[in-house]
């Protein structure tokens, strides 16, 4: 059995084996891209385990390394960690190689779970999404900007057809004019590109049972409902709900020393296109739900300044009870039904 360390890049990349003593057996450098470096391993003539920090296109990697005959166990392995473990002030590709394959010999890898191929693509759209919600925000904040530096005052629902059609008509200096121009296409293209993915994402949705059981529960829309599914993938890797909301970087930071826990900012680990979904859909269930109301108000405790505090702890909250109806299966259980039982 080898343990191969590979230190991947798009045109070079260091590999490293050890045998079965963790001794170095080779080390060389692949000039190529990854067919090449797919290509070198498969010229490896035993069983081998390999590890690779988790990087742009680590998915399509593993499924490639995965199809090779001689590979007995592919980790994909957390870059962040690993920085925390090799922090060093040397810094080279050969050097990489040579501590991942140490890590996967002594089976300390801070290993990441890799989805499937259709997860990962839902993953994308739904990344590529809040790309476009992004720009479409700097557009309009573009309007706002334009319009404060005229003393005009910009229209409540901006995207609306009715306030649109009025900016185009506004006089404004010739330069700014066109600027404003400019950006009202870029409004109008993002908004239509916009749709055309949540429309192919829809279809996503509709055709994944979880999805539909976590919007049974007050807040949560098709958006957050979809990602939280996408990033959760299977949650039987999960022993237990409240590591879901580790996941989602939903719980405070801790510093316990001599019998003192000392908590801090939330860690804001994992996806953070999730952590936000959550926090927007806590507002709204803060809304329509009395027992979510009950326990934002209990966190608050009349202290307005701890209001985002208690949205987050609402989110965690949500995030634990999502992770719990995927286990279990059951639609979500309002204030009503819970006072019967």
């Amino acid at each position: 059995m080898l343990y191969v360390g590979l230190d991947v890049h798009q045109k070079r990349s260091s590999i490293c084996i050890l045998n079965q003593d963790g001794k170095t057996v080779k080390q060389e450098l692949v000039n190529g891209r990854w067919p090449q470096v797919i290509d070198r391993l498969r010229r490896i003539d035993q069983p081998f385990g390999i590890c690779y920090e988790a990087s742009c296109g680590y998915g399509y990697l593993y499924d490639q390394i995965c199809a090779l005959p001689m590979a007995s166990g592919v980790s994909v392995a957390h870059p962040g960690q690993l920085r925390l473990i090799f922090k060093s002030k040397k810094k080279h590709d050969r050097v990489d190689a040579q501590k991942i394959a140490k890590l996967l010999y002594l089976g300390e890898v801070p290993a990441v779970h890799v989805p499937g191929v259709d997860v990962r693509s839902w993953r994308k759209l739904i990344e590529f999404r809040q790309k476009l919600l992004a720009k479409r925000t700097a557009a309009k904040n573009q309007i706002r900007a334009i319009l404060r530096g005229n003393a005009l005052t910009a229209p409540r629902g901006l995207c609306t057809k009715k306030s649109l059609a009025t900016l185009a008509t506004l006089e404004l200096p010739a330069g700014e004019k066109l600027a404003m121009e400019m950006a009202l296409e870029e409004i109008a293209e993002l908004t239509a590109r916009i749709k055309r993915v949540e429309k192919e994402l829809k279809k996503i949705a509709d055709s994944h049972p979880g999805v539909t059981l976590l919007r049974t529960i007050p807040g949560i829309g098709i958006r957050t409902a979809e990602a939280f599914c996408a990033y959760v993938d299977d949650i039987k890797r999960f022993s237990r709900s409240r590591q879901v909301g580790a996941y989602f970087g939903l719980i405070p930071c801790l510093d316990s020393s001599a019998g003192k826990d000392r908590f801090g900012h939330i860690t804001k680990d994992g996806p953070s296109t999730v952590r936000k979904l959550l926090c927007e859909a806590s507002w709204v269930a803060v809304n329509q739900d009395p027992a979510i109301k009950e326990r934002f108000d209990r966190i608050v405790n009349g202290d307005k300044d701890r209001r985002k505090i208690a949205i987050v702890a609402i989110a965690h909250h949500l995030c634990r009870v999502m992770a719990a109806m995927l286990r279990s299966g059951e639609v979500w259980r309002g204030h009503a039904d819970k006072q019967e039982h």
